[in-house]
């Protein structure tokens, strides 16, 4: 060490802890405030870079300097950190609700944050999604041209066996024509009366191929769904309420993909799984990016269960239900 940095040092060590106190704030002031460069404010106050940076570190430890993230859209960096740093998540996003709030506006925000994150990916060549409520309200919350030319591949079996809503199946088209892009469908029902139906149609070369290319692209995106009356399967026919009731009684918290999970992220019934066409399960954990979206309390159960099991690495969600899940 130099002469004059071994003094300064010296010095350094030697200050009180209200001097250092002083020349914490006068290195954040330059850095922060007056926009100074870590070299010019280390010779302006005759210290070494080492010495700011130090200073600067500390200053942000201990809390006199605290840095905050404000977005221009309504989101709460504080709790997605949380989420992040709980599950070991790469990105989440958090939108502010309250207990209170009506569902469907609850839904809307979360759909809103969705398709600005979709939107914020910049150029994916293709993107692959699930069907239902919750990826339906995202579609429609899309900017024009979020996407040039993507190509969107459906994830898992679409076609409704009744109708007793508004159209839940189609959002592979609705995420295409926002982007301007195609959409590949996977044109069959989610599940099957018979397992060997469902294995001779995925040998069909046609749905093969789309399978194969579900299985393959890099970023995917779908909704979770609770075990409530009114869910999507139960709606589109393929699920009765005595076979709900059942599947409960099995351990099911939710559903993803169409195929009933525990608590844990496991199949709860084989038999249904085998007779249930689309991508596996396992096959999420593999992706760059495989972005849950889910609001409401009454999907914590559901969104705990993909968690545990990383079938996600980016989670959308609303504020309440952030909550719940980290309590």
């Amino acid at each position: 060490m130099k002469p004059d940095r071994l003094e300064r040092d010296i010095q350094f060590r030697a200050l009180s802890a209200e001097q250092r106190e002083q020349l914490m704030i006068q290195v954040a002031k330059r850095y922060y405030h007056l926009d100074m460069t870590m070299s010019d404010l280390s010779a302006e106050l005759g210290l070494t870079r080492w010495q700011a940076s130090r200073l600067l570190t500390e200053a942000r430890d201990t809390g006199l300097v605290r840095i905050e993230i404000v977005p221009h859209t309504p989101r709460l960096p504080g709790l997605e950190s949380r989420l992040q740093a709980a599950f070991g998540l790469k990105d989440a996003v958090v939108v502010p609700s309250s207990s209170d709030e009506d569902a469907a506006i609850v839904l809307d925000a979360v759909a809103r944050a969705a398709g600005q994150y979709l939107s914020g990916l910049g150029k994916i060549p293709a993107i692959g999604i699930s069907w239902g409520r919750t990826m339906t309200a995202v579609a429609r919350r899309l900017p024009p041209y979020w996407n040039e030319g993507v190509e969107v591949v459906l994830l898992n079996g679409s076609m409704n066996v009744r109708s007793s809503g508004p159209q839940t199946n189609n959002v592979a088209e609705l995420f295409a024509s926002a982007g301007k892009g195609v959409a590949t469908l996977l044109p069959v029902p989610a599940m099957f009366g018979h397992a060997a139906t469902k294995e001779a149609l995925e040998h069909d070369p046609t749905i093969a191929a789309v399978l194969d290319f579900a299985a393959r692209v890099p970023v995917i995106c779908f909704g979770i769904g609770a075990m409530v009356p009114d869910s999507v399967l139960i709606q589109s026919g393929y699920v009765s309420l005595e076979e709900h009731a059942v599947l409960k009684q099995k351990g099911a918290v939710g559903d993803i993909l169409s195929r009933y999970i525990d608590a844990e992220g496991r199949i709860v019934d084989p038999d249904l799984d085998a007779r249930t066409i689309g991508i596996s399960l396992e096959s999420c954990r593999h992706r760059s990016l495989s972005i849950g979206v889910a609001a409401g309390l009454e999907k914590r159960e559901a969104i705990l269960s993909c968690l545990r099991a990383r079938y996600m690495n980016v989670l959308i969600t609303d504020e309440t239900t952030a909550l719940a899940i980290l309590d």
